[in-house]
């Protein structure tokens, strides 16, 4: 694990905006924001850079937007 400052930063936020999307999913039985909030807040435990970090959290980012516009 690297002690970086940014990446300690950017995973903290990721993970923050990854709780509010669960909690948000779990309570309006929503599956794509409940997915992607697990996600967010477990993908900066496997990633060791901020350019991964950041690359990863807007791929989960844009597979809920594009969940949420097809339907979901």
């Amino acid at each position: 694990m690297s002690f970086d400052p940014t990446l300690l930063f950017l995973s903290l936020i990721s993970g923050g905006i990854g709780l509010v999307l669960f909690i948000y999913g779990k309570k309006q039985q929503r599956p794509p924001q409940l997915v992607a909030g697990l996600a967010l807040m477990a993908y900066p435990y496997l990633v060791s850079t901020v350019l991964m970090t950041v690359v990863v959290g807007m791929a989960i980012v844009l597979a809920l937007w594009v969940a949420i516009k097809q339907g979901w």
